[in-house]
């Protein structure tokens, strides 16, 4: 199950491609940064499997500018989408991880997150606020098996990032030890590392998918 906020017909061109693929899934039209929403995409979930075993918290848009400039709205937005969002799903998805007495939980921070960068207060503080909110949540769920991750990715080759113009897509590539931007695929493949009974003893960790970024 996965859920969008604006593009119906991508969302269904990723379903009926996973369903093709053999996998059971459903798209739900659900704003993750609204306390009532993200209940009701738990409920859902629980009404249909019983369960939830892995939770990935993905919501994430930038509003980069320099604090002279940044607007109030610039500021909240980034912080209801990034870091409310976390929270919101959170909050309504332990009661059932408790109950049964296990689960996963990844949530989506970035390098920015953890060394700054100029233009982007916003954006990193909430990925900031992100890695804070992993390392408390896992000590409070740990005791009941619950395990709950942070991955930091790095330069991705995604919407937020194609437009970047070709001297600063040189700039990063400068600074990247393996020398070329990731995937989805290498942040995928993580993601289903940490929800795997492959990584039952990792918990409350930053996995930085940089290419060397932050070497």
């Amino acid at each position: 199950m996965f859920t969008y906020v604006s593009s119906r017909e991508r969302a269904v061109g990723i379903e009926d491609s996973l369903k093709t693929g053999g996998f059971e899934v459903m798209a739900i039209n659900s704003d993750a940064s609204s306390f009532v929403q993200a209940e009701s995409v738990v409920q859902s979930t629980i009404d249909k499997y019983g369960r939830v075993d892995i939770l990935v918290n993905n919501a994430g848009i930038t509003r980069d500018n320099l604090i002279l400039r940044m607007t109030e709205s610039d500021w909240d937005q980034i912080m209801d989408t990034n870091l409310k969002s976390v929270f919101n799903l959170c909050k309504h998805i332990i009661k059932p991880m408790l109950k049964q007495r296990s689960g996963s939980i990844i949530n989506m921070s970035s390098v920015v997150g953890v060394f700054g960068n100029a233009g982007q207060t916003n954006y990193a503080a909430s990925k900031a606020g992100i890695i804070g909110f992993t390392k408390s949540l896992a000590k409070e769920l740990g005791s009941r098996s619950i395990r709950c991750n942070a991955i930091a990715p790095g330069y991705i080759e995604t919407d937020l990032t194609q437009d970047l113009n070709e001297q600063t897509r040189e700039a990063f590539l400068a600074a990247i030890p393996l020398k070329r931007m990731g995937t989805p695929e290498d942040v995928a493949n993580t993601c289903v590392f940490l929800g795997s009974d492959k990584s039952t003893y990792i918990t409350g960790q930053v996995i930085s998918v940089c290419g060397g970024l932050n070497i």
